[in-house]
């Protein structure tokens, strides 16, 4: 009994941080906020080749943030930032992207015209800059690299993993949903959904923040 309450606690727990971490990443991904530049790059393309652009660019950004998950750490490390001034970089370049979202309509995720109309003249524009620095940017692979630091055991890069992937295939989703999501929430419910998703990454940005300043003077 005593190990099956063990278990229970265990699952528990788990789901708790794969959730807590997909919704993390998540906001800070914002493929809503990917969605116009996505359609405005494939506007002459058909719909298998959209879809292709999509999948292709979700793999990428998973492969992307699988990576960091798995290094990024140790590539701090070999620079010689220590946890602590890992996740306080991380928070503000997070903070820097959430006040961005916040202010979608000054700044947002869009393109510059100069990146926009480069993107337009390359044959696949699935890695970049979908993949990056739209999809898998700075704000996400430190929020990897945040997580990733706080890992006690193999579990919990199984869980931050499966978080990746969630977002992923969220990711392939709403982008291979954005002519219907664009009809459905228009241009001022796109800005809305990212002005919450830049809250979220706000708050996210300020508790990596405060953790990194914790564990520096050790409190």
């Amino acid at each position: 009994m005593e190990s099956l309450t063990d278990l229970s606690t265990a699952v528990y727990s788990s789901l708790t941080l794969l959730l807590a971490t997909f919704a993390s990443l998540f906001s800070v991904v914002n493929p809503l906020a990917a969605a116009p530049v996505f359609l405005s790059l494939t506007d002459q393309d058909s719909d298998q080749e959209r879809n292709q652009t999509a999948r292709k660019a979700a793999v990428y950004m998973f492969g992307i943030l699988i990576t960091f998950l798995l290094l990024g750490s140790y590539i701090m490390s070999f620079f010689g930032i220590n946890l602590a001034g890992i996740r306080i970089a991380g928070g503000l370049i997070i903070m820097r992207a959430a006040f961005s979202m916040l202010s979608p309509e000054k700044s947002g995720r869009k393109l510059s015209k100069e990146d926009e109309l480069a993107a337009m003249e390359k044959e696949d524009i699935s890695f970049s800059p979908l993949a990056m620095p739209l999809l898998s940017g700075p704000g996400s692979i430190a929020v990897i690299i945040g997580f990733a630091s706080q890992a006690n055991n193999l579990i919990d890069y199984v869980v931050y993993g499966f978080a990746i992937l969630l977002a992923a295939i969220s990711a392939f989703g709403i982008l291979r949903l954005a002519p219907f999501v664009r009809k459905w929430l228009g241009q001022t419910g796109l800005s809305a959904m990212t002005r919450m998703m830049g809250f979220i990454a706000l708050a996210i940005s300020v508790q990596f923040v405060l953790s990194g300043i914790s564990r520096f003077f050790n409190l």
